[in-house]
C-alpha cells in the first residue's frame, strides 16, 4: 500500500518509535485458542505486547482473534468497553471485508471513538467456507493455513483508514 511505512519482520516492528498511529498485527499463534499446538518463535509473545504498547501510545488499532489470550493478559477491554487508555474494542469478522471465512475478529482502538470509525461493510448470511467447524453438522469447507494468515486487501484498506482518523490526546490524527 503507498505511502505507508510498514514494519515487517525484515524492517523490525521493535525499532517503531513514532509519531503516528499504527495498524499492528502481531503474530498471534501464540495466543489463539490453538496456542498449545503452535511453535512461535521466542520474541512472538513480546511483539504483541510491543503492539500493545504502541497502540496506546500513538493510537491506531491492533487486530487479533477473537477470544485471544492477549485481551486479558494485556487488560485490554471486552467488546463494548473500554480502558484506561481510552481503548476500546471492536468484534467484527473479516468475511465483511471479502474474507471467504467468518474468521471472527477483535480490534483494539486508541484514539478514534466508536461513532467515527470508517463505516462497517456488514455482510448477512454464513461464509462460504469456515475456518475449522466445531459442528458435526456443518459440511462447509474448511479454509487453508494460508488462508487463515490472509488479510482481505479492503480489511487492510479499512484498518489504514481508521489508523489514520486515531489520535492520542493532544495529538492531530492528520498526517
Amino acid at each position: 500500500m503507498p505511502s505507508l511505512e510498514i514494519y515487517d519482520m525484515e524492517r523490525d516492528a521493535r525499532t517503531y518509535d513514532g509519531p503516528w498511529p499504527v495498524v499492528a498485527h502481531p503474530p498471534c499463534r501464540a495466543w489463539g485458542r490453538l496456542r498449545a499446538f503452535a511453535e512461535p518463535r521466542a520474541d512472538e509473545r513480546n511483539l504483541a505486547r510491543l503492539a500493545v504498547a504502541l497502540v496506546r501510545e500513538f493510537g491506531g488499532v491492533l487486530e487479533h482473534p477473537a477470544g485471544s489470550t492477549l485481551w486479558p493478559s494485556q487488560l485490554l477491554p471486552e467488546p463494548g468497553c473500554r480502558d484506561a487508555f481510552g481503548g476500546w474494542t471492536l468484534a467484527a469478522p473479516q468475511k465483511w471485508w471479502g474474507h471467504k471465512a467468518e474468521k471472527s475478529t477483535w480490534f483494539y482502538v486508541v484514539g478514534c471513538e466508536p461513532s467515527n470509525i470508517p463505516p462497517l461493510p456488514y455482510v448477512m448470511g454464513e461464509a462460504a467456507y469456515v475456518v475449522q467447524s466445531r459442528k458435526r453438522h456443518d459440511f462447509r469447507p474448511h479454509i487453508s493455513k494460508a488462508e487463515r494468515e490472509h488479510t482481505p486487501p479492503a480489511l487492510a484498506a479499512w484498518l489504514v483508514e481508521l489508523a489514520r482518523l486515531c489520535a492520542k490526546p493532544g495529538r492531530s490524527a492528520s498526517h
